[in-house]
């Protein structure tokens, strides 16, 4: 079975519209030699914070962002584009200041989008900017997260934007996502999960469940953008501190630092609501490629069987200094983390050809020496198959036995049929009891 090599990124970009005029032309020259470097026949590159923080400001500049990607040499093969652009943030409801930018090479064929409102696929041909208001786009789906989610913030752009594609035969979904953050240093380090994380794991399963139970066709995924996931916190404090003697500084009768001092009374750590800082800050999370960090990432254990990631061999992608002069030295902020990340569900697993082979598989950090902003951008390089066969499956267990329901489906001229079955499996065998097609 044939296949097309694809490279899928995630970036936080809001830092980079701070600085237009410097970042904008830093930040598109390493994408691009990432791209040119991997190879690929379709990019996905997802975007979170298009417009930075100070958007009323700064949103014009994303226009420059896109015609410096779009005019580049570098994509010039790659006549097949469509673009995402969620950028009117007068519509506080529906503002999630997401961005999808999708390339498709010359060479790949049969490339369709799905339509969200027509349950077809559509052709895709040509170069397309969708930018402003896009609700009434319906070649994607977007959705804020509810409030309540996160009621300490009192308006949040916090969400997700969904395409699916059919390429050469082969159905998927790319998922842009952004979860919320942590706020203060002192309330993440009180218990693990923090109450941060909760949030981010009741944000997630939220979404994971809506994409099983809408009315679409269930698909393999791929779902990368800022998760913010963090290290537990309270144990990277504990594993800096070891031999230390704590004190606390108070500011009008709270708690506003905590510092802890070796036995010699040298300062080793200071912690405070937004301040992070080691005495040996530029070493201590980049020795080893920070790997003795890997053990404290422990965010995405409540989703083991349900989402797939492959080996992180790199460093943490947050908090970098946004200094054009300082692009491999994290702020003194918070604990470094892999808030970036790629993820994939079983099936998309079962997509990626060569999957064992540890030259097929390419998951890293661009920039790691350039200032990108306050992210590094994450990508995954690999080889998807082509004209793959789909079947989602999930299981439960009903009185003993295994209850599976599995949803099959086929595409035809645009349109979908869709094939429902419920199997008992026993002991040594499955039986179709029920089936129902819809088309």
């Amino acid at each position: 079975m044939s296949g097309f090599p694809v490279l899928l990124i995630t970036a936080n970009v809001g830092s980079i519209f701070e600085e237009p005029e410097v970042m904008l032309k830093i930040w598109t020259e390493e994408f691009l030699s990432t791209v040119s470097r991997l190879d690929p026949k379709f990019i996905a590159l997802h975007c979170q914070e298009v417009g930075g923080k100070n958007y009323e400001q700064s949103m014009r500049h994303v226009e420059d962002f896109v015609r410096l990607l779009m005019s580049s040499e570098e994509l010039r093969l790659f006549d097949k584009v469509s673009v995402f652009l969620d950028e009117d943030f007068s519509s506080a409801e529906h503002f999630t200041a997401l961005g999808n930018f999708y390339f498709v090479h010359e060479s790949v064929k049969d490339v369709l989008l799905w339509d969200f409102k027509e349950f077809k696929f559509v052709p895709v041909t040509g170069k397309e900017v969708h930018s402003g208001n896009i609700e009434s786009v319906t070649t994607k789906e977007k959705a804020k997260f509810p409030q309540d989610f996160f009621p300490e913030c009192k308006w949040s752009r916090k969400g997700f934007l969904r395409t699916r594609w059919s390429i050469s035969g082969t159905v998927f979904d790319l998922i842009n996502i952004h979860l919320f953050h942590d706020a203060s240093n002192f309330i993440a380090m009180e218990t693990f999960p923090s109450v941060y994380s909760k949030t981010r794991r009741r944000a997630l399963e939220h979404t994971l469940d809506r994409f099983h139970n809408d009315p679409y066709p269930n698909v393999p995924y791929f779902l990368f953008g800022d998760f913010n996931f963090r290290t537990d916190t309270a144990s990277v404090v504990k594993k800096l501190t070891e031999d230390t003697l704590e004190s606390k500084l108070s500011n009008k009768g709270s708690i506003s630092k905590l510092q802890f001092r070796n036995k010699e009374d040298n300062l080793i750590l200071t912690l405070g609501k937004k301040e992070f800082s080691h005495h040996e800050h530029r070493q201590v999370f980049v020795e080893n490629g920070g790997r003795w960090l890997r053990e404290y990432d422990r965010e995405l254990e409540d989703f083991e069987g349900r989402l797939f990631e492959f080996p992180i061999d790199f460093l943490p992608s947050y908090p970098f200094e946004e200094d054009v002069n300082q692009g491999s030295i994290y702020m003194q902020t918070r604990v470094p983390a892999w808030c970036d990340r790629i993820l994939l569900n079983s099936t998309a697993k079962t997509l990626v050809k060569d999957i064992s082979s540890p030259d097929a598989v390419n998951y890293g950090i661009i920039g790691p020496n350039t200032c990108m902003g306050d992210h590094k951008p994450v990508y995954l390089r690999v080889v998807i198959s082509s004209n793959a066969e789909i079947v989602e499956c999930n299981e439960c267990e009903v009185n003993g036995d295994s209850l599976q329901n599995s949803r099959e489906f086929s595409y035809n001229n645009g349109s979908a049929t869709i094939t429902r079955y419920i199997h008992i499996k026993h002991a040594d065998s499955s039986v179709k009891i029920f089936r129902e097609t819809t088309v």
